[in-house]
C-alpha cells in the first residue's frame, strides 16, 4: 500500500537543476536508502518531503491524502519526523530530549514518561540517563535523536547520514537501530554512503542520479 506518492517534483538554486523527479512512490512500513553522490541532492530532497524547504513544483497524496507545498499541511509534519545529520540536542537532559516532541503534541504526562522509558530501553540509554546530553558521545547523541524520532512513532521517517562521523562501534549500534523502523511499521527513508546501511535486508535503494530517482 502506497503512504506517500510525489509527482513532477522540481527543485532549482540559480539556473542549476538540483531535482527533477517525475515519480517517487512510498509503499507504508517499508525501508528506503537513498544513494547518489555528494551534492546529487540527497539532503534537498528529505528536506522538501518534510516541508522544510519547499520545491518550485510538484504535487503530493500521502495516504490518498492530496497536499501541496505553499503551505505544507500541518496534519502532514504531525505524521513525519525528519532527523538531521547532527540533531540539535537541548541542554537540559535526556529524558527531556526524548520528551520534546511528545510534550509538543499534547500527549499527558502519565503517558509522556511511559513511552520515554520505552525509548530509553530501545536506544540503549538508560545507563546514561545522568548523562547530560553535552557529554555525551557521537554515537549516543545519534542514538538520543533517533529515540526522540521513534517515540513520535511517525509514519514517515527521514534520516540525513545517520551514520557519518561514528566510529565502529557507534556506526554498528546505529545500524541495530535502524534495523527495527520497518518492523514497527514506520516507512524510513535514509540518505547515506554506508555499504552496511545499503545492503541490510529488505532495504530497497532509491538512487539519485542527474536529479531523477532510479529506483
Amino acid at each position: 500500500m502506497s503512504l506517500l506518492v510525489v509527482r513532477s517534483l522540481a527543485k532549482s538554486l540559480a539556473r542549476r537543476v538540483l531535482l527533477a523527479i517525475d515519480d517517487l512512490n512510498l509503499s507504508a512500513g517499508k525501508s528506503y536508502v537513498l544513494t547518489g553522490e555528494n551534492g546529487s541532492g540527497k539532503s534537498t530532497l528529505l528536506r522538501l518531503l518534510a516541508g522544510i524547504e519547499a520545491p518550485d513544483g510538484g504535487s503530493g497524496c500521502f495516504e490518498g491524502r492530496p497536499f501541496g507545498w505553499k503551505p505544507y499541511p500541518d496534519w502532514l509534519r504531525r505524521q513525519l519526523t525528519y532527523v538531521h545529520q547532527q540533531p540539535y540536542l537541548f541542554h537540559s537532559s535526556i529524558a527531556d530530549n526524548i520528551a520534546y516532541g511528545l510534550r509538543a503534541r499534547g500527549v499527558a504526562r502519565g503517558e509522556r514518561e511511559r513511552l520515554v522509558d520505552d525509548a530509553l530501553s530501545w536506544a540503549r540509554l538508560r545507563h546514561l540517563l545522568d548523562t547530560p546530553p553535552a557529554r555525551l558521545s557521537g554515537g549516543e547523541k545519534q542514538r538520543l535523536a533517533l529515540a526522540r524520532a521513534w517515540v513520535l512513532r511517525p509514519k514517515l521517517l527521514l534520516l540525513d547520514e545517520p551514520t557519518a562521523n561514528l566510529d565502529a562501534d557507534s556506526r554498528q549500534q546505529t545500524i541495530e537501530l535502524l534495523r527495527t523502523f520497518g518492523s514497527s511499521g514506520t516507512t524510513a527513508v535514509i540518505a547515506c554512503h554506508d555499504r552496511d546501511v545499503i545492503e541490510l535486508p529488505d532495504m530497497q535503494r532509491l538512487d539519485l542520479v542527474g536529479g531523477r530517482i532510479v529506483q
